[in-house]
């Protein structure tokens, strides 16, 4: 098979094209970029998620890296993304490495590479690792006995977790979220993120959710989307419950629900952020969007004197600018976010946890603080829906956008088509996204409204009058 890196790392089936032999390849190309872009003396730090096989996988990539010289930190259990990013950074390691899937189902796993920065691996890193596939493979070098490395100095296992947790007792106010007596409902979706919160402001604070270890995630993806956490939204109201917080996987993204457990979307957590940075804890800086996210943001740079930059979607986009320059925020819709002052990666504790002391540093429910930036700025509502179609259909209905596109969405005259990433029709005070998947015969189909409803009247005049079915995906 053809090992190619997506949009966040590696990812494959579990005895399909994810194999000890696939895997012992990755990590060997690996170890090879190490050596020749960081050597003599490459380190790393390996951790892995709840997933199958996920020790087994953590401790035969670390045997990998250290017989061809990386000296590896292995956490000694599972552990979130963010946690090997700020390791990789903390310890001074030329990479780290998580075996993860993310928020795939549970039949996948993956390898996810994170650059010396505490941040996602850049595209050309990735190339670069992609360039010794070739090499690995014909690579017949012996692996080390894994107890031998550990005997050398080559593997120490490790609680890095602990560590991470430590630091954002120092980035966070948590004796002000224990002092306000504010109940959490955390939902871990069975993933790495399980138990992390408790740890931070007590059990009595947390009412936990799906946090038994479960490699298989009882059938489920690890998502967190509106749809996936029904649960989470009743428990919140039947437990007394403030807010809740849902992490994926991995733990680098969230989902979030207010104290009446209604869904409070990425593209309004992302506005709470700026909001609170800026007025609240005076910090200043640019703010990093994706094409797909709330035009609400523009709004707030403009009103707040803030520089705002769109990129192409894939946080591997934005990373890269908190390490470029000075940025406040920078996100995307599907959860993933960062900020000043933590790390230039996605972190779904840490940023769960600042909303909440956003809270309580405000004197304000959730709800309140988005009803407060829809006073300011006027209501914002975002759908999306992915389309399902034939790579053929999918193909023609491209073209008819590149040759010019619809004239009018909803009734509205389109002013301009943006093509950053996708066709983006911008109307008077609404928008559309259409942007193909790379790999499937789908169109994901994003818009923006004054209201749910015309955000998703928006998305199905643009779908009958591109002539394809619909089927919600969030």
């Amino acid at each position: 098979m053809q090992i190619k890196f997506g949009t966040d790392g590696w990812r494959a089936i579990i005895g399909d094209d994810f194999t000890y032999a696939n895997l012992e390849t990755v990590a060997r190309a690996t170890a090879l970029w190490l050596n020749e872009r960081y050597g003599p003396e490459p380190s790393a730090v390996v951790g892995y998620d709840t997933r199958f096989q996920g020790a087994a996988f953590a401790a035969f990539t670390a045997r990998v890296l250290a017989t061809h010289g990386v000296r590896v930190t292995l956490s000694h259990t599972f552990t979130s993304t963010p946690a090997v990013s700020w390791a990789t950074e903390a310890y001074g390691a030329s990479c780290g490495v998580v075996i993860t899937a993310s928020h795939n189902p549970p039949e996948y796993s993956g390898f996810k590479i994170k650059a010396h920065f505490g941040g996602p691996a850049s595209p050309e890193m990735i190339a670069e690792v992609e360039s010794h596939l070739g090499a690995a493979q014909a690579d017949t070098t012996a692996l080390r006995d894994f107890v031998d490395l550990v005997d050398a100095g080559l593997i120490r296992e490790h609680d890095v977790t602990a560590d991470y947790l430590a630091i954002l007792r120092e980035r966070l106010d948590l004796d002000a979220i224990k002092a306000s007596g504010l109940r959490i409902a955390h939902d871990a979706m069975y993933g790495a993120g399980q138990g992390m919160i408790s740890r931070l402001v007590g059990n009595d604070a947390v009412y936990r959710l799906r946090h038994d270890f479960n490699p298989g995630f009882h059938g489920g993806a690890p998502e967190p989307i509106e749809r996936n956490l029904g649960t989470l939204a009743g428990a919140i109201t039947a437990q007394k419950c403030a807010v809740g917080i849902a992490n994926d996987g991995d733990a680098d993204r969230l989902g979030m629900y207010d104290e009446r457990g209604v869904f409070v979307d990425s593209h309004q957590l992302l506005c709470l952020l700026v909001k609170y940075l800026h007025q609240e804890r005076g910090l200043s800086g640019s703010i990093v969007k994706t094409f797909s996210t709330t035009h609400m943001l523009d709004a707030m740079g403009a009103k707040y004197g803030l520089p705002v930059e769109t990129l192409k979607i894939g946080f591997k986009y934005i990373g890269s600018k908190f390490v470029e320059g000075d940025v406040l925020v920078g996100g995307e819709e599907s959860g993933g976010m960062a900020v000043k002052g933590h790390i230039p990666e996605r972190d779904g504790v840490y940023i769960g946890l600042l909303i909440v002391e956003m809270m309580v540093k405000r004197g304000k429910t959730l709800s309140a603080l988005v009803q407060e930036l829809f006073d300011e700025f006027g209501p914002h509502y975002n759908a999306r829906v992915d389309v399902h179609t034939t790579h053929e259909k999918k193909a023609a209905i491209l073209e008819r956008l590149a040759a010019g596109g619809l004239t009018q969405v909803g009734g509205a005259p389109v002013q301009r088509v943006e093509t950053l990433d996708g066709f983006k029709h911008v109307m008077d005070g609404t928008w559309l996204l259409v942007r193909p998947s790379g790999t499937e015969p789908v169109l994901r189909i994003y818009a923006e409204a004054s209201s749910p409803e015309a955000a998703l009247a928006i998305i199905h005049d643009a779908a009958a009058q591109l002539g394809v079915p619909q089927r919600a995906a969030h």
